[in-house]
C-alpha cells in the first residue's frame, strides 16, 4: 500500500544536497513521519470527542498543524497550491518558525511521559536538513499520502519504516548500535517469555527493536480493554544516549501502536546505583548494550567493578535493575566470556554468584553486519541475596564455589546456520528454530552441551564456548566480510587517533 510512497521519499532524499548518508535518510523522514502521525492522531481524537459531544484541545496549534503549513487542501481535498509553502519560504518557515515553536513544548509539558514532552523532545535533537523548499515540499506532499488511522495502516508502516533501519545499520560502521538482528530479537522473546503485566525494560535501546517486538509479541491473540491499556502505559521503558537513536526508537514504537512511548533520553550509566530500589526494578530486560565504548572515570565511580568498557558497566546495570526472579537476555562480545583482565574475571563472578546464568547463545560472525565483532547473548535470572553482607561481593566472602554461585548449570548453543552470514545472506527467523526448541528443555545436541559451574577455573572463571561435541572447525571469511571488517578498524583508528590529538592540543 505504501511501499511506493517510501520509494518515493527515498528518491527525494537522495537528491537533497542536506542528505548525504542512509542516517540522514531517515531522520529525516522520522521527523516529518511523526508531525503526520501526529495530526492524524489528533484528528482521530478531535473526531471521537465530537461524536460524543464532548470538546478537545489540541496539542498543536491552529498555525501549525500539519493541515495547515505542510498539506493544506482545496475544497475538493487537494493540495492547495495557493497556500502551500514552497523554496525559501518553506525552509524559512520550517527553521524559523515551527521548529522552534516544537522545541518548547519541553517546558511547557506536565511531565516527561506525555506526547508534549516527546514532541520537545525530539524537536530539540534533531535538525531540518533540507536545504531546498522545493525537495521538502516533495517530501510532504509523499509523506501526506501515508495514513495513522487503522492497524493495518500501521503494521505496514511499522515493517517500510523497519527496513528504513535496517538500510541505515548495514550502511554504517555502527549497524548493531541502530539495528538488532529482528530473528535473533524474536528468538530471544520466544526463550524469555514475557507477560502482559510484566514491566520490560531496555538500558540501551537505541532503535527499540526489543520493546517493539516484545510488543508483538504480547499483542498476540484477544486482549481486553484493561490489557491493551498495561500494554499503552504500564509495560515499557527505554532509555538512549544517542539523539538520533532516541528519535528513530520514539517513532518505531509509535508505529507498532504505542501512542506515547516510555523512552528517556539518558545517559543511562549516569544514574546512581546505589539509589535503586525495588520499585524501580523491571521484571524482564532485553538489551543490546553498544561495543567498545569508553565511559569517564567519573561514571566508572557508579559501578562496584571499574571498567572503561561500556558493555561492561551496562552489564552491571541491569543485574542491579533486575528483580530477583526477573529474567533478562543481553547481547555481548564473545570475548567478555574469556578476557582475563580484572574487571572481566570479578563480573563474570558477579553474573555466576548474584544471577542463574542458565543460557548462552553463541552467535557466529556476521549475525551484526558492519558491527566487525562476535557476540554472545546471556540469558540469566536475578538470584535470592546468598548473604546479606550486600557491600561485600559473593565471591569475597570466603566461601566454597557451590557456595558462592547462584548458577549451577550453563548450557551452550552454537548457532551454525551452515553458511557465512552477510549483507545479502542475513540471519533469518528458520536460522534460531533450533535453539528455541532445544533451549526450552535444555537439551544437549552436536551444537548444545552443558556446562558444570564447579568444573570451570575459579581463578580465571573462564566460560569460553568449547563445543565438546565436535571438533574445531575453521570456517573461511568471505572476501567481503574481510574487507567490512577491514574497513570498520580502519574508522576506529582514525576516531583513536582524532581522540589523542584532541587531547594533545587541549
Amino acid at each position: 500500500m505504501f511501499e511506493q510512497t517510501f520509494k518515493n521519499i527515498d528518491d527525494v532524499l537522495w537528491k537533497e544536497a542536506g542528505c548525504t548518508t542512509e542516517l540522514d535518510y531517515t531522520e529525516q523522514t522520522s521527523w516529518l513521519l511523526f508531525l503526520k502521525y501526529l495530526d492524524d492522531l489528533e484528528q482521530e481524537r478531535f473526531e471521537k470527542a465530537e461524536l460524543s459531544g464532548e470538546s478537545y484541545t489540541f496539542i498543536i496549534d491552529q498555525k501549525h498543524r500539519w493541515s495547515v503549513w505542510a498539506a493544506p487542501k482545496d475544497k475538493n481535498g487537494k493540495l492547495d497550491h495557493d497556500h502551500a509553502l514552497t523554496g525559501d519560504d518553506l525552509i524559512d518557515y520550517v527553521n524559523d518558525q515551527l521548529f522552534p515553536y516544537l522545541r518548547s513544548f519541553k517546558e511547557r509539558s506536565s511531565g516527561s511521559d506525555t506526547i508534549e514532552y516527546k514532541i520537545g523532545e525530539i524537536f530539540s535533537e534533531i535538525k531540518n536538513r533540507f536545504q531546498s523548499g522545493y525537495s521538502l515540499r516533495d517530501a510532504l506532499e509523499y509523506i501526506d499520502e501515508l495514513r495513522f488511522r487503522s492497524q493495518q495502516e500501521k503494521h505496514e508502516l511499522s515493517h517500510l519504516y523497519e527496513a528504513k533501519i535496517r538500510n541505515m545499520g548495514n550502511a554504517g560502521r555502527n549497524g548493531g548500535e541502530y539495528y538488532t538482528p529482528r530473528p535473533l530479537i524474536r528468538a530471544i522473546i520466544q526463550v524469555i517469555k514475557p507477560k502482559i503485566g510484566e514491566k520490560i525494560y531496555d538500558g540501551a535501546c537505541g532503535s527499540a527493536g526489543f520493546l517493539c517486538e516484545s510488543y508483538d509479541y504480547l499483542r498476540q491473540g484477544k486482549l481486553t480493554t484493561k490489557q491493551l491499556e498495561i500494554l499503552q502505559k504500564n509495560t515499557f521503558t527505554g532509555k538512549e544516549k544517542k539523539s538520533l537513536a532516541y528519535v528513530i526508537g520514539i517513532m518505531n514504537m509509535i508505529l507498532h501502536g504505542i501512542d506515547a512511548p516510555n523512552i528517556i533520553h539518558t545517559n543511562t550509566l549516569t544514574e546512581n546505583l546505589s539509589d535503586v530500589q525495588d520499585k524501580d526494578r523491571f521484571d524482564v530486560i532485553l538489551a543490546n548494550p553498544p561495543f567498545g565504548g569508553k565511559e569517564r572515570k567519573e561514571v566508572q565511580n557508579n559501578f562496584n567493578i571499574k571498567t572503561g568498557e561500556t558493555a561492561f558497566l551496562f552489564l552491571q546495570h541491569f543485574i542491579k535493575m533486575l528483580k530477583v526472579g526477573g529474567r533478562a537476555a543481553v547481547v555481548i562480545k564473545n570475548t567478555f566470556l574469556s578476557n582475563s583482565d580484572n574487571a572481566s574475571r570479578a563480573l563474570r563472578q558477579e553474573l555466576l554468584s548474584s544471577c542463574n546464568l542458565h543460557t548462552i547463545l553463541d552467535c557466529p560472525g556476521g549475525t551484526f553486519i558492519g558491527a566487525g565483532v562476535k557476540t554472545v547473548v546471556l540469558f540469566f535470572e536475578k538470584a535470592e541475596p546468598l548473604d546479606a553482607i550486600q557491600t561485600t561481593p559473593i565471591f569475597n566472602q570466603g566461601k566454597s564455589i557451590n557456595e558462592q554461585m547462584a548458577t549451577k548449570k550453563i548450557w551452550y548453543y552454537q548457532l551454525d546456520p551452515g553458511r557465512s552470514l552477510g549483507k545479502t545472506n542475513p540471519l533469518n527467523d528458520d536460522d534460531l528454530r533450533e535453539f528455541v526448541e532445544l533451549q526450552a528443555t535444555f537439551a544437549e545436541s552436536e551444537k548444545s552441551w552443558l556446562l558444570d559451574v564447579a568444573d570451570i577455573d575459579q581463578e580465571s572463571f573462564d566460560l569460553s564456548v568449547k563445543n565438546p561435541n565436535k571438533g574445531e572447525e575453521v570456517r573461511l571469511r568471505e572476501p567481503q566480510d574481510i574487507l567490512d571488517e577491514i574497513a570498520v578498524l580502519d574508522l576506529e583508528s582514525a576516531e583513536i587517533l582524532e581522540s589523542i590529538g584532541g587531547i594533545i592540543c587541549s
